[in-house]
């Protein structure tokens, strides 16, 4: 996306050609308003970089802008202007978070270790009052606990390329399972068991000798493949069978565009079905498989 007053441009005609694609034109003008006040924020007081995407549902759309700075948005009522009453400024120069609460159903952020996402719902009006009140939500820090029934799971020559990329795509579906579970769930009961197998599984994903942040940094130094040992409990190996499914079905959906998001690729879902399943696989006391692309020299230095 580009710098400045351009950037915003961009990213406000963007998202006023994907309302029309998905056939929500009754939303263009609020999905206009309250991106320029997002983008603006970003551009303004966040960091680089800086991405804005429509996901949910044709029926319950929603607008994100993401940016790399951990700092959560100022919420209106706390100062910083947003009791000015001239649209034309708010428009240009982004005071505050009270035009995207007045156009939006629902708004929050959700704050994560490499940045914040900020999204909005948009209405079918604008709101005459304050509009919808905004809801941050951090990472949830997951308990230090050792698990009852302990199995140690040894997963060999992951390649972290993928590894990285599946790591980025666990927090995003972990995110849009929750918002859509929090928003409609009995609308979409698949985002609910989602969120809740999230919710179970969210630190054994993460642990491990090699975590999203330092894969990411091994794929730069050209450390193509690594091993990650940890210690979970034989329940939660049970849990990932369920989740391998429940991806597959996630990918249905967006196949069927039921959800507005991409399903993964060939090689993702293969990728990610190794790498569970290997979890699945030593739950019940089966040997470790590594990588088959290793095999083949995929994945090696």
């Amino acid at each position: 996306m580009g710098a400045g007053p351009r950037g915003v441009q961009d990213a406000r005609r963007w998202v006023v050609d994907t309302c029309r694609d998905i056939d929500r034109p009754d939303l263009v003008e609020c999905a206009e308003l309250g991106v320029s006040e997002l983008v603006t924020n970003a551009l303004l007081h966040g960091a680089p970089p800086i991405s804005v995407r429509v996901r949910g549902t044709r029926e319950h759309p929603r607008v994100e802008v993401r940016d790399g700075s951990t700092d959560a948005p100022l919420l209106p009522g706390t100062g910083g202007g947003e009791e000015d009453d001239d649209d034309d400024l708010l428009l240009t120069f982004g005071r505050g978070l009270s035009i995207v609460a007045r156009c939006a159903d629902a708004w929050g952020a959700e704050i994560e270790e490499d940045g914040k996402t900020v999204w909005f719902a948009p209405a079918a009006a604008f709101a005459d009052g304050p509009g919808a009140a905004g809801v941050v939500r951090g990472e949830e820090a997951a308990p230090a606990v050792g698990p009852a029934d302990p199995v140690r799971v040894v997963v060999r020559d992951v390649p972290l390329d993928l590894y990285a990329a599946f790591q980025r795509h666990f927090r995003e579906l972990r995110r849009e399972a929750r918002l859509l579970s929090l928003a409609h769930e009995s609308d979409y009961p698949l985002a609910k068991e989602l969120s809740d197998l999230f919710a179970t599984l969210e630190r054994p994903l993460r642990e491990g000798l090699v975590g999203p942040d330092r894969a990411a940094g091994a794929v730069a130094a050209e450390r193509r493949v690594g091993q990650h040992e940890l210690i979970t409990s034989r329940a939660t190996t049970r849990t990932m069978e369920r989740f391998i499914t429940v991806l597959d079905l996630a990918d249905e959906f967006c196949r069927q565009e039921r959800l507005l998001s991409l399903a993964r690729t060939a090689e993702q879902r293969d990728f990610q079905q190794w790498y569970l399943g290997e979890f699945v696989r030593q739950g019940r006391d089966e040997e470790p498989h590594p990588w088959p692309g290793a095999r083949s020299g995929l994945g090696q230095a």
